[in-house]
This record gives C-alpha cells, sequence and structure tokens, in this order.
C-alpha cells in the first residue's frame, strides 16, 4: 500500500474501461505514487452518474485529486487528461498521456465523427454489455492485445453499462470534445506522450503533439499496441 505522504497519481482509464484497469500500472509504481484512479463518468461504479459532460468530469478530477498531482491518461483518458492540464495548470505537476490526442482539429470531420458516436451509442441502448464488450474488443487498435489481456479487458467492460457508455460516448467522444490542437503551446508542465509501437497513427499524432508543447518528449513503448498501459504496464508504470 503506498504511503499516503506520497506524490499523488491520477490515472484516467480509456472509452469501455474503468479504474481497475489501471492495477498492473498501480502495482509496478508502488508506493513511489498514492495513485487515483476513478471510474470517469458513464463507466463502471460511475455508470449512472449524470451529466456525462467534459464540465462534469473536470469538476470530479478536481474535487478528487490533492493540490499538486502527476496526471496520466490513456485514449479517452488521455484526451481528458490534456483538458485537465489546460484548466487546472497550476495543480498538475506532469502530465502523461498514452494512445491520446488532443481531439479533431477540423470541425466539419468532427461533426462526422460525432454523428458517427450518436449512431454507435443509439444501437448501444439497444443491446447487452456482453455484446458490446466483445464487439469493441474486434476494434482495429484493440483486436490485437494478447488473449490474456483482451480476456482481462472483457471483464473490466463488463463492469459498465450499455446506457453510461452511450452517455460517455455522446458527453465525452471524439466528436463531442473542442480541438485542443491551438492549445498545446499552453501546456507549461513536463509532458510525456506515450504510444505503443505498434500503434502507427498515434505514434504519428504524439510526434506531432510534440513539436507544439514547450516541453514535450515523445516515446514508442516497444513492443505494444493502442493499450500500451495494459501491455506493458512495468515500462509504463517505470516511466511514470
Amino acid at each position: 500500500m503506498s504511503d499516503p505522504d506520497s506524490p499523488a497519481l491520477v490515472l484516467l482509464h480509456g472509452f469501455t474501461n474503468t479504474g481497475a484497469s489501471w492495477e498492473p500500472v498501480i502495482a509496478r509504481v508502488g508506493q513511489r505514487y498514492r495513485a487515483i484512479a476513478p471510474d470517469i463518468r458513464g463507466h463502471g461504479s460511475a455508470s449512472d452518474s449524470r451529466p456525462v459532460t467534459l464540465a462534469a468530469v473536470l469538476t470530479d478530477v478536481a474535487a478528487l485529486a490533492p493540490e499538486r498531482f502527476t496526471l496520466c491518461g490513456y485514449s479517452m483518458g488521455g484526451r481528458i487528461a490534456l483538458h485537465v492540464a489546460l484548466a487546472l495548470p497550476e495543480r498538475v505537476q506532469r502530465l502523461v498521456t498514452i494512445g491520446a490526442s488532443p481531439g479533431i482539429a477540423q470541425r466539419s470531420e468532427r461533426d462526422a465523427r460525432r454523428a458517427a458516436d450518436e449512431a454507435l451509442a443509439a444501437r448501444l441502448e439497444t443491446t447487452t454489455i456482453e455484446a458490446f464488450a466483445a464487439e469493441w474488443a474486434r476494434t482495429p487498435v484493440l483486436a490485437d492485445l494478447p488473449p490474456q489481456l483482451a480476456a482481462a479487458a472483457h471483464e473490466d467492460r463488463l463492469r459498465s453499462t450499455p446506457a453510461g457508455l452511450a452517455r460517455a460516448l455522446r458527453g465525452l467522444g471524439t466528436g463531442a470534445l473542442p480541438s485542443l490542437w491551438e492549445r498545446l503551446g499552453e501546456l507549461s508542465m513536463p509532458v510525456l506522450l506515450l504510444a505503443g509501437e505498434r500503434d502507427l497513427k498515434f505514434l504519428g499524432v504524439a510526434s506531432e503533439m510534440a513539436s507544439l508543447i514547450p516541453d514535450a518528449t515523445a516515446v514508442a513503448v516497444r513492443g505494444a499496441g493502442h493499450a500500451a498501459h495494459l501491455e506493458a504496464p512495468e515500462f509504463v508504470g517505470d516511466l511514470l
């Protein structure tokens, strides 16, 4: 168990995951950090929390985090972490993202993504969490997870509900959130941008982001895909 006086580390999970998905990373950082890994609204124990909006999630993070903390987010959680860091620059000491982007820059592309997310949310409301969890695991960026890790990710997804995930898509999806590309230069804290070496799209995004952030480093996680913290928790934990 970590020391209550240890520096705080807030971990934000990806879409369909819960805070429990960070357990291997938390085990690796051990007593070096006091880890806080909440379930984001629409997920897990927060499946019924409303409203599921960026403003509400920012308020949640501000309330649960101490005055100063390191912030790490994966995928959707990484996108939210960027918003948190910009909203609370005096509190976020260091920012780490994994397989994340600042959003979609072009308004037309963002609108198209929002429409696609709405269609998926509507379909989610007509299915079971078991069926959707199996479908989501076949998403191209996740389909190459090793069987044991895929099984653990599936069990984690079963902690959520279709209705909660639908609300998360509508309120926190890539199409719903504003682009932060033009604000990356405002990030004043050290930033570490991680992406799995097989996750070519987000490797490119990380490199482009690093060129726009004053104090940023992009690192490829060897042998990993999109969910690098699941495939290489020791490496990610050591970097943290």
